[in-house]
């Protein structure tokens, strides 16, 4: 730990020279440290038995991601999807035949969500862009920033979060401003594309500085705030505790992890903390069947009891793999990595079952599951992936 502050301050010394702006110095500070910029090396895959049987069915391609994190959506039968460049595509998940291939002709940064018959994307110039399922663009309404994370909606209300933590909810007829909801942010934060889960009329959201907030989704009224993690440390840097990830919502319950941090539980009716524990996470957390799945800032991953956080297991053989968020299939859990592969773990001990590479490409931080035996995973390089498992 003590090398890693030596190394942050040469670092942060480095960039003060190199940055026009406290802006800027955030930005950099946030990839060299804490995203994708990591220079620690992910460590070598170890021998596994496969237990379980893994599969490309099909494959597609779009353009790059970026910096940005893009989601793919199913609906009826088809998987949407999106690349920095403004390409948007329509997808059968049955043979992987394209329907449609359209360019909103902006340079997108977060999506895609989805709506009523709408898909919804967000711009790198602060746009939040809505189409309806043939590729026909309804509305394009500006919000006061880069959207970095897939906008959402509950028929009536688009809901989007931009850079500068404001949060919009917008009419999902037109585009209009219903309202906002914004918040002073640290001084220094990490860039990420933390986003918001709707659910029962409530829109939940993790913000710099551990604060999980919930709001009413017709008017952006705040129900209740917590903190999920206390910042804590002499420097700015020692101070991060960021929720960097989306919450989780499990019944009564939702889950939050925070970088730097803890894990959370909390009361859905009240905001009160169920409980919490110490993990740090950058990419986030899963829920099913009574059991929380995290993934480590170090790839180390943790199977949790929902009720009280007791560990049932922790798998620790791919350190700094720079692992997604974990997706319960089944009896396994499924993980994308740095190097392109995907990851099969046991559910019950955490054992390794099977693996496959699909290319040489970071897999995004949130996979798709397609009932229970397929997977859509999407690398930063454009590849759209169809993985059978069993």
């Amino acid at each position: 730990m003590l090398k890693f502050f030596k190394t942050a301050t040469l670092l942060i010394t480095l960039a003060l020279g190199a940055c026009s702006s406290i802006t800027d110095l955030k930005e950099d500070m946030s990839e060299r440290l804490f995203g994708r910029g990591s220079n620690e090396t992910p460590s070598e895959l170890l021998e596994i038995k496969t237990t379980a049987q893994i599969k490309v069915l099909w494959s597609t391609h779009l353009g790059d991601s970026l910096d940005a994190d893009f989601t793919t959506v199913l609906d009826n039968g088809f998987i949407y999807a999106a690349s920095a460049n403004g390409e948007i595509t329509k997808v059968s998940v049955a043979d992987g035949k394209q329907i449609w291939k359209i360019n909103s002709g902006e340079m997108l940064s977060g999506g895609v969500g989805l709506g009523n018959n709408l898909l919804l994307l967000g711009s790198a110039k602060g746009y939040v862009l809505a189409y309806d399922l043939s590729g026909k663009l309804l509305w394009k309404s500006k919000v006061s920033s880069q959207v970095l994370s897939a906008p959402k909606s509950d028929d009536s209300v688009v809901v989007v979060r931009c850079g500068d933590s404001r949060i919009y909810g917008l009419n999902a007829k037109d585009g209009s401003k219903k309202w906002v909801y914004e918040r002073a942010t640290p001084a220094l934060s990490l860039r990420s594309s933390a986003g918001i889960v709707l659910d029962g009329g409530a829109a939940y959201a993790g913000f710099a500085g551990g604060k999980l907030i919930a709001l009413r989704v017709d008017d952006g009224k705040v129900v209740w705030e917590v903190s999920v993690a206390q910042p804590k440390g002499t420097t700015e840097i020692e101070r991060i505790a960021d929720i960097t990830s989306n919450p989780v919502v499990d019944g009564s319950l939702v889950y939050a992890v925070a970088y730097q941090g803890k894990i959370a539980a909390v009361d859905r009716a009240t905001g009160r903390l169920a409980w919490s524990r110490e993990i740090s996470s950058y990419t986030g957390l899963n829920a099913e069947d009574a059991k929380v799945y995290v993934t480590h800032a170090n790839s180390a991953v943790y199977s949790l009891d929902f009720a009280t956080g007791k560990t049932f297991w922790r798998q620790a053989d791919l350190k700094q793999r720079r692992i997604s968020a974990p997706l319960p299939m089944g009896n396994l859990i499924a993980l994308g990595d740095v190097e392109g592969y995907v990851h099969l773990l046991n559910r019950e001990d955490g054992s390794f079952a099977a693996r496959l590479q699909l290319e040489d490409s970071a897999i995004m931080p949130q996979m798709l599951a397609v009932g229970a035996s397929t997977i859509i995973a999407q690398t930063r390089k454009g590849g759209i992936y169809a993985i059978s498992i069993k």
